[in-house]
């Protein structure tokens, strides 16, 4: 199978998958980071100018709700821990569907998910009260993993997330769940 040539990572954050995506693809492929947090651009830059690739991914603002790319003209997309985040997550996958290309663009999405039916009970009660416990002692701010836990909590698990995928336009979309059902990956066909 050919290698896609243009890849969008978004909400690349850091850039830690667009620089991976960098690496591992020819260097005739296109990598852009897309992010809407202007700071975290600022990291990937700044990372960028320190990491010396053949092709480096560019790195711009943007907002998965509006994406500024062109219909139909991006191979692959990638999110990783990015859609939970999104204030409309339909909005946010009929934006992604409408940059992939037609029947053959590729999601692939990685995002938390809900475990396994044993281990619910015993990752609920972390994720409210050990995780922002500890996050206090360790950073100082209780509050960003309280909104973690609570946002992990309220999504929805993986063949939800699938048939909201599907909703938005996607012709295939098969899922995994890893580490027990907490994550899960997604990857889905325009």
């Amino acid at each position: 199978r050919n290698s896609p040539k243009t890849v969008v990572d978004l909400a690349t954050g850091s850039g830690d998958v667009a620089f991976a995506l960098a690496r591992k693809l020819p260097p005739d492929a296109h990598v852009l980071g897309l992010d809407f947090c202007q700071p975290m651009l600022d990291r990937a830059n700044a990372r960028k100018e320190r990491i010396h690739l053949q092709t480096p991914p560019e790195f711009r603002f943007g907002d998965g709700l509006d994406l500024p790319v062109d219909d139909d003209s991006v191979d692959a997309l990638t999110m990783s821990f990015g859609l939970r985040n999104m204030e409309d997550r339909s909005r946010a996958l009929s934006e992604i569907r409408r940059v992939l290309k037609p029947n053959r663009g590729i999601l692939h999405l990685l995002e938390f998910s809900q475990p396994q039916a044993w281990l619910n009970p015993f990752y609920r009660f972390y994720l409210r009260h050990l995780l922002p416990r500890i996050a206090r002692l360790l950073t100082g701010d209780q509050a960003a993993y309280n909104y973690l836990g609570d946002t992990i909590g309220a999504f929805p698990d993986r063949i939800r997330l699938a048939n909201e995928i599907s909703a938005a336009g996607f012709s295939t979309v098969d899922h995994r769940g890893m580490t027990f059902g907490i994550v899960a990956l997604h990857v889905a066909k325009a």
